[in-house]
C-alpha cells in the first residue's frame, strides 16, 4: 500500500535546512576543542638565578648590660639563703650581665674582592659582622665606612675566591611603573625574591637631610634592609631600606635609596672610609607664591638665598641675599632640599655653573664648593628655631649681617640717633617701628649682635601679620639694603611701590638672631 507523501513547503524546508547547517557547526566545534593559550607575567626565574649568589644575609651581635627588673630582695645577715640569693642575682640569671643580642639584615656584593654594602642601620653598633652567602658560607666582615645621613655602610671581607658581584645601573633611568625585583633576607628567610614595580619616585620620608627615595611595591619587610632593588636588566638601582607598615610587613609601601644618591657615596666609602660634601656656605628658604608672582615664575621654584655663612665658600659672591637658584651645575632646582642634595653631591673644589634670578633677571655665575664638615652640620642641628625649612648647607649665621663701617658723609652708622616718633607702615606693610637701642634691647631681649629697626607692632589684619612678622623681629635689610632708622625703612618701602615692585624683600632677624627672608605685598 502506497502512502501519500505531503509536499513540502518552501518555509519548512528553510527549517530544516537551518536546523542541517546549525548541527554541522555544533558537530565541527565539537570535534576541534578551541586552545586557550595561558597568559601570565613574564618569569624572573632566569633573572633571580644569575643574582642570588651576590645578596648576602647580614648577621650582626653585640653586648648590652641588662638591666634587672627590680631590686635584689633582702634576707637577714646571716641567713642560710644569703649566699644563694647572691649568686643568683648577682652572678647569675637574676642580677646585671652582659647579653648578646643578634639580628639580621640584607646586602649585597659590589666587588669580587670582597667588599659588601647594606644599610647602616643593620651594622650600627655591632661587635661582631658576619657575611652569609647563598651557598651558606660564612665570613667575617669588617665595616670600612658608614654615612648616617643616608642610612648606607660598606663593608669587607677576604674570601678565598672571587664572589659573585652585581653592578650599580642608573636609577634616573627608571620611570614610575617600571618592573623591579627586590632580593633579600626578611625574616631571617634568606634568598627570597619579590617583584613589583617603581610606585613613585623622589620620596621625603624625613628620614634624613639628602631624602629622594625610590618608592615600590615590590614586598619589603624586616630583614630585606640592605638588600639590593634590580632593574629587569640585573642592575641595581636602589638599596631598600625603610617600610611604612602599622603591622611591620609589607603592606606594598617600601623605600630604597637610588643609586644616583648612593654610587658616589659607596666610592667614597671605599676610598676614604668617609663621605666627602659640598658646602656652598647659604641658607635658604623656599620661594613663596609671592616671590614666584613678582620674578614672573609660572609656579614656585628654586631656593631663595636668605642667608651667607660668614667665612664660606661664597661669603664674597657671586651668591646675594635674595637670588633664587634654580638650576646647579646643570641639574634644576625645584624646591629647597633639591638644592640641598645636589650641592651635597657637586665637587669640591671645581668651578660650577649655577643659574640666578636677581632682581627679576636671569643670570648665570660661577661657585667653587667647599667641604662639609661633621661640626658645621652639628651646629646647625643644634639651631632649634631654625627659619622654615632650612639649610643647603645645614650651616647658621651665628649673628645678623654688619651695618657698613660708615656713611657715604664718613658720619658713624652706630653711634646712637635721635628718637623719633614711630612711623606707621600703613600704606605699606602694616607695622609701627622704632629704632633699636640698648634700652629696646633689654626690654625686648633682643641678642646681642643684632642690628637693624625694631617692629614694636603688628596691626590687626595687615600684609605684616599675614607673613609671619611678630614683635621683637627686627627690620635687618630691605632689599639688600641694611637698614639704620625707621624712616629709612619706609622711604625703602616707598620706593620700591613707587617703582611699581609687587613685593618688598624683608631680611627679619628674631630675638635670637635666626635670619629668614620674606616678601612682603606691597601692592
Amino acid at each position: 500500500m502506497r502512502i501519500p507523501m505531503s509536499k513540502p513547503n518552501r518555509r519548512s524546508s528553510r527549517i530544516l535546512l537551518s536546523a542541517l547547517l546549525a548541527g554541522s557547526v555544533l558537530a565541527t566545534t565539537a570535534a576541534v576543542p578551541e586552545v586557550v593559550e595561558a597568559r601570565g607575567p613574564e618569569s624572573v626565574a632566569d633573572l633571580a638565578s644569575g643574582l642570588l649568589g651576590a645578596v648576602v644575609n647580614i648577621s650582626t651581635s653585640q653586648s648590652v648590660e641588662e638591666e634587672g627588673e627590680g631590686p635584689m630582695p633582702k634576707v637577714p645577715e646571716g641567713s642560710p639563703f644569703e649566699e644563694l640569693f647572691e649568686d643568683f642575682y648577682k652572678n647569675g640569671e637574676g642580677g646585671d650581665s652582659n647579653n648578646r643580642v643578634n639580628s639580621l639584615g640584607s646586602g649585597f656584593v659590589i666587588d669580587p674582592t670582597g667588599y659588601v654594602v647594606t644599610n647602616n642601620h643593620v651594622i650600627e653598633n655591632a661587635d661582631d659582622i658576619e657575611v652569609i652567602f647563598s651557598d651558606g658560607s660564612k665570613l667575617k666582615a669588617t665595616l670600612v665606612g658608614t654615612d648616617t645621613k643616608t642610612d648606607l655602610s660598606v663593608l669587607k671581607v677576604e674570601p678565598d675566591k672571587p664572589l659573585t658581584a652585581v653592578k650599580f645601573g642608573d636609577s634616573r633611568k627608571m620611570r614610575i611603573g617600571d618592573w623591579v625585583m627586590a632580593i633579600g633576607n626578611p625574616f631571617g628567610l634568606g634568598g627570597s625574591v619579590t617583584v613589583g614595580i617603581i610606585s613613585a619616585s623622589g620620596r621625603n620620608i624625613n628620614a634624613g637631610p639628602y631624602d629622594n627615595f625610590i618608592q615600590t611595591d615590590a614586598a619589603i619587610n624586616k630583614g630585606n634592609s640592605g638588600g639590593p632593588l634590580f632593574n629587569m636588566d640585573g642592575d641595581v638601582i636602589g638599596i631598600n631600606t625603610a617600610i611604612i607598615s602599622p603591622s611591620g610587613g609589607s603592606i606594598g609601601i617600601g623605600f630604597a635609596v637610588p643609586t644616583e644618591l648612593a654610587e658616589n657615596i659607596i666610592k667614597q666609602l671605599i676610598e676614604f672610609g668617609e663621605t666627602r660634601r659640598g658646602w656652598l656656605g647659604v641658607r635658604i628658604q623656599p620661594v613663596s607664591d609671592e616671590l614666584a608672582r613678582s620674578l614672573d615664575l609660572p609656579r614656585p621654584r628654586g631656593a631663595l638665598i636668605s642667608g651667607v655663612v660668614e667665612g664660606g665658600p661664597v661669603e664674597k659672591g657671586p651668591i646675594q641675599v635674595g637670588d633664587v637658584i634654580v638650576t646647579f651645575d646643570g641639574r634644576e632646582i625645584d624646591e629647597t632640599r633639591d638644592l640641598t642634595r645636589i650641592v651635597a653631591e657637586s665637587a669640591i673644589g671645581t668651578p660650577l655653573d649655577v643659574v640666578i634670578l636677581r632682581d627679576g633677571k636671569e643670570m648665570t655665575v660661577k661657585v667653587t664648593l667647599g667641604q662639609l664638615e661633621d661640626e658645621v652640620a652639628a651646629a646647625s642641628d643644634e639651631k632649634e628655631e631654625a627659619p622654615s625649612e632650612d639649610n643647603t648647607d645645614e650651616a647658621q649665621p651665628d649673628e645678623a649681617p654688619e651695618p657698613p663701617p660708615s656713611t657715604e658723609d664718613g658720619a658713624n652708622p652706630d653711634a646712637p640717633q635721635a628718637a623719633a616718633p614711630a612711623p606707621v607702615t600703613e600704606g605699606l606693610i602694616g607695622v609701627e617701628i622704632t629704632l633699636l637701642d640698648d634700652e629696646k634691647r633689654v626690654a625686648f631681649d633682643i641678642a646681642e649682635g643684632v642690628e637693624g629697626v625694631l617692629i614694636t607692632r603688628v596691626l590687626p589684619g595687615s600684609k605684616a601679620e599675614d607673613k609671619g612678622l611678630k614683635v621683637g623681629d627686627v627690620i635687618v635689610e630691605i632689599a639688600q639694603e641694611f637698614m639704620r632708622s625707621p624712616q629709612q625703612v619706609a622711604e625703602k618701602l616707598t620706593a620700591l611701590k613707587g617703582e611699581g615692585r609687587r613685593s618688598g624683600y624683608l631680611m627679619i632677624a628674631d630675638k635670637q638672631g635666626d635670619l629668614r627672608l620674606i616678601a612682603v605685598p606691597l601692592e
